[in-house]
């Protein structure tokens, strides 16, 4: 489907029940309209002004576009079939099975309905939230789509055997159209609903996919976070590095780095990119991956950022900031306004926390030049943005 025509896309059966889409049935040039409009609304809702507005681009593709999914393990109804999916709408305790998901590969919901088979054959419960009885948690399926590379990993308590061995046997006979590269076991009995991992066990073949970006090759481990759409991710990057005129001799700060995805395209250009994360396993990955890719240019620290900017002697000419959801927080943002460098190029994936941001910028000297927004998560309530600012003297002096 070229997603630039405005194809409407067949309502999915689950969407009555199912959170995760909010725009079945709009065709999709519609449904960024819709969304470029939100990201400008709250911008002049904070009063933020910008020079351009360059529009919204669309996903390459607007289905199949999700390389992991985390379904849950469950039942509908109290004391039904047990169900492996998403939450129903409105209802935590209860999941349903999502085997004709639209945004995902088709073997992801191949691997969904054959897992679930697999374990009723068994007769293996799935463990209950408030009980905290039973065997069956998760199923996590990871893509790589450059490489057509599958991780399955099957998230189980310890309460009980799993035929880990049939497992591997009933996932290597199902006609995949991608390549299986490793199918794992996490072992999780924290009573807390997410996975968490206190074992994991590879039934077979490797812990992880590789994926490639821009060029560069990236080992992504069943818990490493990654960009969920790729190809859209892509474009996204493009589009902010593109944004830095001249790079050549420059120190780059990037900062809430991830696993590094930017920071080492950054790299390719800048004399040296330095890029800070919290989590620390997202760090090593970093790590790991720079040397995969023969980037000696590039640094990588674990920790808050607003503490190790307080502690880094070195300054930055460009710092670009790709924060979470909620933003950055005050006291980081005054220290990366602080620095008064010429450029700072924002990656956003919350609108309503980059107008605030952008409006306090605003207030200690940045300009916001241009705006642009992308779909990276079509029929989602979800939207991206890559602000350009640049410094032009605090207005308060």
């Amino acid at each position: 489907m070229n997603s630039e025509r405005g194809a409407r896309v067949e309502i999915c059966k689950h969407s009555g029940d199912c959170g995760g889409c909010i725009y079945q049935g709009i065709p999709y040039r519609d449904q960024i309209v819709l969304k470029g409009k939100e990201v400008l609304r709250l911008l002049e809702e904070k009063k933020v002004t910008y020079e351009k507005y360059l529009g919204i681009e669309g996903s390459p593709t607007p289905v199949a576009y999700r390389n992991k999914m985390e379904y849950t393990f469950g039942d509908e109804v109290k004391d039904g079939p047990m169900t492996l999916g998403m939450h129903k709408k409105g209802r935590f305790m209860s999941i349903i099975t999502v085997d004709e998901c639209q945004l995902v590969d088709p073997d992801f919901n191949l691997l969904l309905d054959a897992t679930l088979q697999f374990c009723n054959e068994k007769g293996y419960p799935f463990y209950h939230k408030k009980s905290h009885n039973g065997l069956m948690r998760n199923l996590i399926i990871r893509k790589g789509e450059h490489t057509s590379e599958l991780l399955v990993n099957v998230v189980t308590s310890s309460q009980s055997d799993f035929d880990g061995s049939g497992f591997v046997k009933m996932v290597q006979n199902l006609p995949l159209k991608n390549k299986l590269v490793g199918v794992l076991q996490t072992i999780n009995d924290n009573v807390a609903d997410f996975v968490y991992c206190d074992k994991l066990n590879i039934l077979w073949g490797q812990d992880y996919y590789t994926e490639e970006i821009m060029g560069l090759k990236f080992r992504v481990s069943a818990f490493s976070f990654f960009q969920t759409n790729v190809l859209a991710i892509e474009k996204l990057y493009t589009e902010a590095i593109s944004l830095i005129k001249d790079l050549d001799g420059k120190t780059v700060f990037d900062l809430y780095c991830g696993t590094g995805t930017i920071t080492q395209t950054l790299a390719l250009r800048a004399n040296k990119a330095i890029g800070i994360e919290i989590v620390e396993e997202a760090v090593e990955a970093a790590k790991s991956n720079a040397a995969l890719n023969g980037l000696d240019n590039c640094e990588f620290i674990a920790g808050d950022v607003f503490e190790v900017l307080d502690q880094l002697e070195t300054l930055p000419d460009v710092i670009v900031v790709d924060p979470p959801r909620v933003g950055i927080h005050p006291k980081a943002l005054e220290k990366i306004v602080n620095y008064g460098v010429k450029q700072i190029v924002y990656i956003s994936c919350n609108p309503k926390s980059l107008a605030e941001n952008l409006s306090y910028m605003q207030y200690y000297g940045y300009t916001v030049k241009s705006v642009k927004a992308f779909d990276n998560f079509p029929f989602t309530k979800h939207v991206e943005s890559v602000i350009l600012m640049t410094y032009c003297g605090d207005k308060r002096k």
